[in-house]
């Protein structure tokens, strides 16, 4: 009977065990979400350089990473900034992984973001400048929208109708 009692126990821990450990083992691929379901997450405006901003729930996007941490972004209404600032100010940008940016980290926090000319500029929420990116032109891609997230392999392409950034999480 001792003998009997010590194979459930063991079982039972080995059960238990398995069970905490599953979660590491089960974890997917990051997920790609689109419009509809980055919108229910992102808020319905944000702050960014002391005013409130409205977002564009249908040009938003995201990824989820299997850690349950989150990477969103959506195109901003942003009328009322002064034009230097619309310039760059396209989009707002949550991250809450560190990304790399062609060598550039970028930690988790909000941000400003946009496209100017060939370059992806990044910005505190004080639309301070912190660094910019390489853009790529699309030629090639067969619907373009205004704000779109693709996979490409373990990294990311942001686009901007055909122009694009690539990141990736970062080590």
């Amino acid at each position: 009977m001792k003998h009997s009692r010590r194979l459930s126990t063991l079982a039972i821990l080995r059960a238990t065990t398995l069970f905490a450990l599953t979660p590491i083992f089960a974890q997917s691929a990051p997920t790609i979400l689109h419009a509809a379901e980055a919108a229910k997450i992102l808020p319905d405006a944000v702050f960014f350089r002391g005013q409130s901003a409205t977002i564009q729930g249908r040009n938003s996007a995201g990824i989820h990473f299997a850690n349950d941490m989150f990477v969103l972004t959506a195109l901003v209404d942003n009328s009322g900034y002064s034009s230097g600032i619309q310039q760059k100010y396209q989009a707002y940008f949550i991250t809450e992984v560190p990304l790399d940016f062609s060598g550039k980290t970028l930690k988790p926090g909000a941000y400003g973001v946009g496209i100017v000319k060939d370059h992806f500029i990044v910005m505190d929420i004080a639309a301070h400048d912190l660094f910019t990116a390489p853009v790529t032109h699309d030629a090639v891609l067969k619907r373009p929208t205004p704000l779109q997230l693709d996979a490409d392999g373990d990294h990311y392409r942001l686009y901007f109708g055909r122009d694009y950034v690539s990141f990736a999480q970062a080590k």
